[in-house]
């Protein structure tokens, strides 16, 4: 069975907002799906070129004085069909998600109870990090983009973020609560 490319189905999405040209894209990924949803750069402009062969979106040259031209998207009907069908199709897995820390406690047996504290610690610090972050977004989202089409759905989006984010910290507490315990033992 062949790989879903999800790229297609992003830059897509990416193309009903305001976002016109890959540099707009690569923005708007950076402040919002690459929380959840990974894509480098260097994938953007094939799959946008893919998109305008497939006749998913159009593309066209705008002059800029003193700079390159640059490249416009926009999607076309059919590209707008395509992505409300995959928008309608169940989700075929649930991720599995790689994680070091996970990983490191799974075989934490063969080092002191402090030192895999010290690893959750770190970890609480970076998801403290990535709360605080989310929370700006909401704070943003709710300030400048209220307005926007799209705000509701990227809030339920950030909502799960902020909730598993906040799971994961809780885990934090009880799990060095756990080890704490055992080194007195």
């Amino acid at each position: 069975m062949a790989k879903e490319n999800y790229t297609k189905y992003v830059l897509l999405g990416m193309l009903t907002t305001k976002c016109r040209t890959g540099y707009a894209i690569k923005q708007m990924i950076d402040q919002s799906i690459s929380h959840f949803w990974k894509i480098s750069y260097g994938q953007i402009y094939p799959n946008l070129k893919r998109l305008v062969e497939e006749g998913l979106a159009t593309v066209e040259d705008t002059s800029q004085e003193g700079l390159p031209d640059k490249k416009e998207y926009q999607i076309t009907e059919t590209g707008k069909q395509v992505l409300q069908e995959w928008l309608k199709e169940p989700i075929s897995i649930i991720p599995t998600e790689k994680n070091e820390l996970l990983l490191k406690l799974f075989f934490s047996r063969h080092q002191a109870s402090d030192s895999a504290v010290k690893q959750i610690r770190s970890y609480q610090e970076k998801l403290q990090e990535r709360l605080n972050t989310y929370l700006g977004i909401e704070k943003i989202i709710r300030t400048d983009q209220d307005d926007a089409e799209d705000a509701m759905f990227w809030l339920i989006t950030l909502d799960y973020g902020q909730r598993t984010t906040k799971a994961i910290l809780e885990w934090c507490e009880v799990s060095i609560e756990k080890l704490l315990k055992k080194s007195e033992e």
